[in-house]
């Protein structure tokens, strides 16, 4: 038998929304918003009066095995399928849902089965073994930082809008990877722009409260191109509102952008598709900024940068120092800008 087919998250919503559904699904994996989005997507499924009396979720510490199997084998009252949702399955030993096994070897057709394990990855040997071609797999991966920017853009073209590079990189910098604040945004945008617009830095300032000036990305830009009055000016409007920004979301942008940079110097085949290949990236958008810091920066520099960018994590952490973090920040900006490329003291 073929092996359970796997799907996106976005194919899968759009497979429960057209009614397209498989006798079972297992949704599994780390990341929490994934698989909590799609079990909603999987209540709706019926309407209300189907759900009435063809609609059961069980949860798996407080249910047997042999009972979800027995609800799964009946046939819908008065409708042409049910829903079974099984929670929690992460919390059960392997060998209790091993248990569901022969179930998924010949599932009912009339009967929708999701077992979902929430922020972890499916268990059982036996029961992975029995998920063939009338089960379908969806794990819920966490979003690497590298791969946001195609994750956002992505999910701004679901909602039929298009999407600005440049805003692309501000919804990263300033949301990160809390999925759930960002696709309640897209949301918002999708909602107030309207089908086919542009998703611009002016519409993300405008709409979701994200200042333009004031933020990761500008103060990125002005490091670059050791803009230093630009950059200390973003430096004193995050210490008078700290609420701004994340000091350590801040020193992670600029420890990749710092490190890139680096990989970059030290790449021989510096065209786009050279570079984008070296830094894994899928679009060659962010090159721009790196080919302007290239005219300023050299590689003793950077290393000293890279090094000055550590040495401020562990002092905003207390080791070494009880300074204000802020304090530490403004050092560290001045420190970037002047570094004269000396490795050690």
């Amino acid at each position: 038998m073929a092996a359970a087919p796997t799907v996106t998250f976005e194919g899968l919503r759009n497979q429960i929304s057209h009614g397209k559904l498989a006798p079972v699904y297992i949704l599994h994996g780390e990341e929490g918003f994934y698989t909590d989005t799609l079990v909603k997507d999987f209540e709706g499924v019926l309407s209300p009066e189907d759900k009435e009396f063809n609609f059961n979720i069980f949860y798996a510490p407080e249910v047997s095995m042999p009972q979800v199997i027995e609800q799964c084998s009946r046939y819908p009252i008065m409708a042409e399928r049910q829903v079974v949702i099984l929670k929690e399955a992460q919390a059960v030993r392997a060998d209790i849902i091993d248990q569901l096994a022969p179930y998924l070897k010949n599932p009912n057709p009339t009967t929708v089965l999701v077992i979902v394990f929430r922020k972890a990855v499916a268990k059982g040997k036996e029961f992975m073994a029995a998920a063939k071609s009338k089960t379908t797999v969806f794990e819920s991966k966490k979003v690497k930082d590298y791969n946001l920017p195609q994750m956002i853009t992505a999910a701004i073209q679901a909602k039929g809008l298009r999407a600005d590079p440049k805003a692309v990189e501000m919804l990263r910098d300033f949301i990160g990877t809390d999925l759930s604040t960002l696709y309640n945004e897209i949301d918002k945008l999708s909602t107030i722009l309207g089908q086919g617009a542009t998703v611009t830095p002016e519409a993300v300032e405008r709409n979701i409260g994200i200042s333009k000036e004031f933020n990761n990305f500008e103060l990125v830009d002005a490091l670059a191109i050791k803009d230093a009055a630009k950059a200390m000016r973003i430096a004193e409007y995050f210490a008078a509102n700290p609420k701004a920004t994340s000091l350590v979301l801040t020193t992670a942008l600029l420890y990749n952008f710092f490190s890139d940079l680096l990989v970059i110097i030290y790449t021989k085949d510096k065209t786009d598709q050279g570079l984008c290949q070296a830094l894994n990236l899928k679009s060659s958008f962010p090159l721009k900024r790196f080919r302007a810091a290239l005219q300023k920066y050299n590689a003793f520099q950077l290393i000293e940068i890279i090094w000055a960018l550590r040495e401020f994590d562990c002092r905003c952490k207390g080791i070494g120092s009880r300074q204000d973090e802020y304090d530490l920040f403004r050092e560290l900006i001045f420190h970037i800008l002047t570094a004269p490329g000396q490795l050690f003291k």
